[in-house]
């Protein structure tokens, strides 16, 4: 704990908060200014009855364009909404660690509902996404309903030692087990001390928490999902949580026709 306090130390000296930013950029790109300065890439597609993807790590709000989800959704009369999560993709990407901690990935989405004039909407989430989300469920009384897939339970536990090992090992330290996944990030030359406070940051939601959240909840998880547990116990902590299991590993699931079938059906009966 003292060493974990001793770094945000110097992490907050060290480092520059992000710029406020008014308007859209020169290439387009349609940008929210969130509650600190920090700008959020967004996009809004189609009519009807709002819903908010919000993506996995290490990818980005463009993601959700080359699933059957995006797809199945617009066909079906939603507005679709999707945001690159500051840190990534084409949203700000504060290097002060402060940027990532009490709820601020929650607040922009708010902000960004806000923004948008919508006063209620569904979410659908995916991995580190599905995490950002159960806040949401907290925060949020306009979220209706929301699947929260490709996570367990493990992400209640404020000190979830997952996080913990993707936070050593994206600040440089020797983590085996994740060696392939930090040499995948410079590769593709993602921005590396972002992902690390993303992971330094990252809420917890606790199971008293969760049993506070009377909206319904679809918890769904692959069947070979070596990540994660298909999230049972986690849809058992919620009130109205319920939980599905489809074809496919943690990579794969998120963009397969059967997901994209179960949250239809969820989201058009809730």
């Amino acid at each position: 704990m003292k060493l974990c306090l001793a770094l945000l130390s110097v992490i907050f000296l060290h480092m520059p908060v992000a710029k406020a930013f008014e308007g859209p950029a020169t290439d387009s790109l349609l940008f929210y200014t969130s509650f600190d300065g920090t700008r959020i890439h967004y996009t809004v597609k189609g009519n009807g009855q709002p819903v908010l993807l919000i993506h996995g790590f290490i990818v980005d709000g463009e993601g959700w364009k080359k699933t059957a989800v995006y797809d199945s959704l617009l066909s079906h009369g939603c507005k679709v909404i999707t945001l690159d999560l500051r840190g990534n993709g084409a949203s700000d990407h504060p290097h002060d660690s402060i940027a990532y901690l009490h709820d601020a990935e929650a607040r922009d989405m708010m902000g960004l509902m806000t923004y948008l004039g919508i006063n209620s909407y569904q979410v659908v989430s995916y991995s580190r996404g599905a995490i950002i989300a159960a806040r949401l469920l907290v925060l949020d009384p306009r979220v209706r309903s929301a699947v929260l897939g490709g996570t367990g339970a493990g992400f209640t536990d404020p000190a979830w030692p997952r996080r913990l090992k993707f936070y050593d090992a994206l600040s440089g330290k020797d983590v085996p087990e994740l060696a392939a996944m930090v040499k995948n990030v410079q590769k593709a030359g993602l921005d590396q001390r972002a992902l690390a406070l993303m992971q330094f940051g990252q809420p917890a939601t606790t199971p008293k928490e969760l049993a506070s959240v009377q909206q319904p909840v679809l918890v769904l998880g692959g069947n070979k999902d070596e990540d994660n547990d298909t999230g049972g116990s986690l849809a058992a902590m919620m009130p109205a949580g319920m939980h599905g299991t489809v074809p496919g590993d943690h990579n794969t699931v998120w963009r397969s026709a059967p997901f994209a079938a179960w949250v239809l059906d969820f989201l058009q009966n809730h």
